[in-house]
């Protein structure tokens, strides 16, 4: 399956299929130098499969984990595409998860202001979310993603096979992403995750999330308005996410237990049925304030207000800006110790 992003001069095609890894050059302009950002995490085959069918690969491999969106990682990447005599011709390529294609997408827009990027997911929540949009970062100060830029990749290529080599709780962190969007817009897709088997539907799964992530982007794409809906979870999920003694939980464990103070009745208790399935956190207790701290300086705060998604009804959403002490509120009353 092939989704073409419809972007104008930033259009890109996002091509869905096992077995796509070994067939990268079929896809992707490899003909030329090419960076490959990958982590220690991702199995080693995956980066050495596409260096094999580069033309003069370059092959770096940063730490595993959000410490790797630094400085000093984005400084090691250009110092080598330096180093080897890239040029605004060349390529990078990332082979991993979501932070090395953040990581990865910010090196190619910042060198040479600007140079071709492709990604290739390796995690379900990168496959379903994190891979396409064109949003590239780092963290700055225990913020996560404040710097960065939109910079759309060349292509994204999406090979299922890679799935399955992750333990179960990195495939309940990717269903997090689906499950945000398909509360947020689709309640058929919604109703697919309550009554079927997940896991053997994760094709479907990735598609329709795709073509949800790629309607939104399509519409807006930095992020004005409609795009705002992706970060339900997100907005309190960043805070928790961003708290030192909760480091231990991955990004959509954090986006699951963000969900939950952002929707009431009947749609909180849907939702959290679909999480505790998917294998996600569903109950958290811990220092309300610290959570609200690490959200004001996130970059949704705006002034004395802060935008905050709701859904309403399973398929729907609510974009509202309130007070900060209305959410320290919100915040208190779903965490509270």
């Amino acid at each position: 399956m092939t989704l073409s992003m419809n972007l104008g001069a930033n259009g890109y095609d996002i091509v869905i299929e096992h077995g796509a890894l070994r067939k990268a050059s079929e896809y992707l302009h490899l003909n030329r130098k090419v960076l490959i950002v990958t982590d220690d995490g991702v199995p080693a085959s995956y980066a050495d499969t596409v260096a094999a069918q580069c033309k003069t690969a370059v092959k770096v491999v940063v730490p595993q984990g959000e410490g790797s969106k630094s400085f000093p990682t984005l400084e090691k990447l250009c110092l080598t595409m330096l180093e080897n005599g890239f040029t605004r011709t060349d390529a990078v390529v990332a082979v991993g998860g979501g932070v090395v294609g953040d990581l990865s997408g910010f090196a190619a827009a910042s060198f040479m202001r600007g140079i071709d990027f492709y990604n290739i997911p390796t995690t379900l929540l990168s496959e379903v979310d994190s891979s396409i949009g064109g949003k590239t970062a780092i963290n700055l100060g225990g913020v996560k993603n404040i710097i960065g830029a939109f910079y759309q990749p060349k292509r994204v290529l999406i090979d299922p096979d890679v799935l399955k080599t992750l333990p179960p709780r990195q495939i309940a962190n990717g269903l997090a992403e689906a499950i945000k969007m398909a509360a947020t817009f689709d309640a058929d897709f919604f109703r697919l995750l309550e009554t079927e088997n997940i896991e053997e539907n994760l094709d479907t799964v990735i598609a329709r999330s795709l073509m949800i992530k790629k309607y939104v982007v399509e519409c807006d794409e930095k992020e004005a308005g409609l795009r705002r809906v992706l970060n339900f979870g997100h907005t309190i999920g960043h805070g928790i996410e961003s708290c030192e003694e909760l480091h231990g939980l991955y990004h959509g464990e954090c986006v699951a237990l963000g969900m939950i103070p952002m929707c009431q009745g009947e749609v909180r208790e849907r939702i959290l049925a679909v999480l505790k399935k998917a294998g996600l956190p569903t109950d958290l207790h811990f220092d309300a304030d610290r959570v609200f701290e690490a959200v004001t300086h996130d970059k949704k705060a705006d002034g004395d207000q802060i935008h905050v998604i709701y859904a309403p009804e399973i398929g729907s959403y609510e974009m509202k800006k309130v007070t900060l002490k209305e959410f320290r509120q919100t915040v208190k009353e779903a965490f509270a110790q």
